[in-house]
């Protein structure tokens, strides 16, 4: 089987260990077998990132619109292909792998303006015969460390800004779905990026993420996964001065009111609960009812979940994919015990025989927010039904969470919609949809122990990967 080597330095480069990329709909199919970068690779990448950055910066925006447009076009040309490489690899329906792939594209080519648009201001000095200029530069050299729910969108939504603004970037994906950010650098790299500007090093964590985190030369880090992970970066970046951006993840609350309609809000928690397989920061694990329609909408929350069709990420009449792995599969059982211990009526939850790594949709009924499944994220697909008084418990208990990514409330009443708007504490907020599904072109983030750092996507990326200078000039 060929092996997928890292691109470094404008080279692809094998390395003495692999690993095996394995389908979790089918662990007897493996995709590919892909390098294991190591520190001294790292090293590598840095220094040919940092040689090559000052050029890249340099150039002119066109150069850097065409690479970003020819690498979302060709993104694009190939959505189905990908599309199918992301479901086999990371386990979301096939539908929900050509569709994230086509966001990349969309990001790419986005970004790609974005590269034209990189405007400053010129301002008149308070002293008399002086003008002054705001002018946006890039960072330099950008670490980047990405997750496995999203392997092809959230590594784009990092790249295309980075690169847009002149910046050159060392990259390391998830160990478990090296695929996709593979096919990337291959684009990069067709579509005539520098050697040099991009890099990827795949590889653990352990070896390859803490060194890029630690590498002097590294001037920033982009992040997301675990919060424990996050905030071990955060603490890294602090002591050494790097800037940093992390998104950790959320316990998402979805509010339905009395005066809900009961289709739409239920639509919107089956799609924010289980879609994805419920792997996503995103997801709606808090629902959170008031008592008039607590238990009209329990029953139809139950049948609908019920009714989801589990199985292999390709068969197109599947509606929720396996779960990425053996060790999330078992962490998301234990969470089932966890919730039936703590008092919960569980619907569903169990483990599907088979030869990947499915489990059916859980509901845990009767949940309470101060129990372990309302307070921790699992990431899987185990949703808590919290019943409350009215709409101020509901608030109240929405935004009693150590996270604040995403939130949604489902009602007919203006007047609730607005005050839930203005008074939650997320960074996104989602009146009568799903808590899940944002668009590319306008700002990521959240709140409190979900987000740290500059906005992720849209035209408020540049805070990030940009820096300010000021200049002073008499005639």
């Amino acid at each position: 089987m060929t092996v997928h080597a890292n691109l470094i330095a404008g080279e692809w480069r094998e390395s003495a260990r692999t690993t095996e990329n394995v389908n979790p709909s089918d662990t007897s199919d493996v995709i590919g077998t892909y390098c294991q970068g190591s520190r001294e690779d790292v090293d590598d990448a840095v220094a040919a990132a940092r040689a090559a950055q000052p050029a890249w910066g340099a150039a002119s925006p066109q150069v850097r619109h065409d690479v970003l447009e020819a690498a979302g076009a060709a993104i694009m040309a190939r959505k189905e292909e990908i599309g199918r490489l992301l479901s086999r690899e990371e386990g979301k329906t096939l539908a929900e792998g050509i569709g994230e792939t086509a966001r990349a594209a969309q990001i790419f080519k986005f970004f790609a303006g974005e590269a034209l648009r990189n405007a400053g201001d010129a301002l008149a000095s308070v002293r008399p015969g002086i003008d002054v200029t705001i002018e946006r530069e890039a960072v330099g050299v950008i670490g980047m460390i990405t997750p496995w729910n999203f392997p092809i969108a959230i590594p784009a939504w990092k790249i295309a800004p980075a690169l847009a603004y002149g910046n050159a970037v060392v990259l390391k994906p998830a160990d478990l779905v090296p695929g996709c950010a593979w096919e990337i650098a291959n684009i990069l790299k067709d579509a005539g990026c520098p050697d040099g500007v991009f890099n990827l090093v795949m590889g653990r964590g352990s070896v390859v993420g803490a060194r890029i985190v630690e590498h002097p030369d590294v001037d920033a880090i982009s992040f997301t996964g675990s919060v424990p992970t996050g905030r071990g970066i955060a603490v890294a970046c602090a002591e050494s001065g790097k800037r940093v951006q992390l998104e950790m993840g959320g316990k998402n609350p979805m509010v339905v009111l009395d005066d809900a309609d009961l289709d739409i809000a239920v639509s919107a928690a089956v799609n924010s609960g289980f879609f994805s397989t419920g792997q996503r920061c995103t997801a709606s694990s808090r629902v959170i009812v008031t008592a008039g329609i607590h238990d009209r909408f329990l029953e139809k929350f139950a049948e609908a979940t019920k009714a989801l069709k589990v199985g292999n990420a390709l068969d197109s009449a599947t509606q929720v994919g396996p779960v990425v792995d053996a060790r999330q599969l078992e962490g998301n059982l234990g969470y089932v015990d966890i919730a039936r211990e703590e008092g919960c009526e569980v619907i569903g939850g169990e483990r599907i025989e088979g030869p990947g790594f499915f489990q059916r949709p859980a509901i845990f009924a009767g949940a309470r927010n101060d129990m372990r499944v309302c307070r921790e994220e699992i990431f899987g697909p185990c949703v808590s039904v919290i019943k409350v008084a009215d709409y101020d418990e509901a608030l109240a208990v929405a935004n009693d969470t150590d996270f604040g990514l995403s939130a949604g409330i489902c009602t007919t009443s203006l007047k609730a919609a607005t005050h839930f708007r203005k008074n939650s504490k997320a960074g996104m907020v989602m009146v009568n949809l799903p808590t899940a599904g944002v668009d590319y072109h306008v700002p990521f983030g959240g709140r409190k122990g979900s987000s740290y750092g500059p906005r992720e996507q849209g035209t408020y990326a540049r805070e990030f990967y940009t820096i300010v200078k000021t200049a002073y000039i008499q005639a």
